[in-house]
């Protein structure tokens, strides 16, 4: 099968497509659509979903050329992910902060009513107006009741219940969370990237620690516009977005990382990098004829599930 990638910048879709003569060919789809999110079902390479701004949850059939609604209308959708441990299962978090499950492929949702009982006061929205936002879901890749969602500037929560109950803010685990991963294969592992660094869980998302905490003086930097930070563990930026695990070891996984949010989404300057941590060795600082740094943010990091070791950047310009 040939390899495709699909993403978006927010406002259309772009597949690109590797064939048998090993040229790639790019397209855009779903043009003027403010897609947030898309995930792909671990069952089924073929389907593909797309979380909108305002229009609910998109869903693909042919690996992304051709989209149908999928439910949720009138939904901002800002995270989606399909579960790997149970055919039909999908989650989505939304704005205003919300957990939406379905459980047949996205004919239907059903509102986790008890998330919405979990909001405080302080939860905020650091990049845009209005309310706060559900940014980041993991979900368990053996136990389908499993869920962790991450709220950006609000808190990492877990459900074991499928939804139905929920405890919140998981202790070591980063506040203002981007992104949240299991392992491919390993329940244990669970690995988060946000606005003040990295964090990990080896119980599943019920404890979680940092291992290269933020200090004062690291976010009075981040106030300040962020920086570059002297760092004896390899972590010299803590500002992270993206976040990965390598498919057969779960004790190597990836950040990247920038001196800070007004650097990281500004075109051609966000100084960022890319880090891997291996075990409870120093963060090292991925170099191997990547720029250094790399201009542009590396929004998703991909690890190959068919091939431990390889790595993918989606960088914020298009670049992979």
């Amino acid at each position: 099968m040939n390899r495709v990638f699909v993403s978006t910048n927010g406002s259309r879709v772009a597949r690109a497509e590797c064939g048998a003569n090993s040229q790639w060919s790019v397209e855009f789809l779903l043009e003027g659509t403010n897609v947030r999110g898309l995930a792909a079902d671990p069952r089924n390479p073929n389907l593909i979903y797309a979380g909108t701004q305002g229009d609910g949850v998109l869903r693909s059939g042919d690996r992304g050329k051709t989209w149908q609604p999928s439910g949720m209308e009138g939904h901002i959708v800002k995270a989606i992910v399909v579960s790997p441990a149970e055919s039909g299962l999908i989650v989505a978090g939304t704005k205003p902060p919300g957990v939406f499950v379905s459980h047949d492929g996205g004919q239907s949702w059903m509102e986790s009513e008890s998330f919405q009982q979990m909001r405080r006061w302080f939860w905020f929205t650091p990049a845009e107006a209005g309310d706060p936002y559900v940014l980041a879901i993991a979900l368990s890749p053996t136990d389908p009741g499993v869920i962790v969602a991450g709220v950006e500037a609000g808190a990492v929560l877990q459900s074991v219940d499928g939804g139905k109950s929920w405890e919140g803010h998981l202790k070591g685990a980063i506040r203002d969370c981007h992104a949240l991963t299991f392992h491919a294969t390993d329940s244990n592992w669970v690995y988060e990237a946000g606005g003040s660094g990295a964090a990990f869980s080896r119980d599943g998302g019920a404890t979680w620690q940092q291992p290269d905490p933020a200090t004062l003086f690291d976010f009075v930097q981040l106030m300040l516009g962020g920086g570059v930070r002297p760092s004896g563990k390899g972590l010299d930026r803590i500002y992270s977005f993206a976040v990965g695990a390598d498919s057969a070891r779960p004790d190597i996984w990836y950040i990247s990382a920038s001196p800070g949010p007004f650097k990281a989404h500004v075109e051609g300057k966000a100084e960022a990098s890319i880090y891997r941590k291996t075990g409870d060795s120093p963060w090292e600082k991925l170099n191997g004829g990547l720029p250094q740094p790399l201009p542009h943010m590396p929004y998703a990091l991909l690890p190959d599930r068919d091939a431990p070791g390889h790595l993918y950047a989606g960088l914020s310009n298009g670049d992979v």
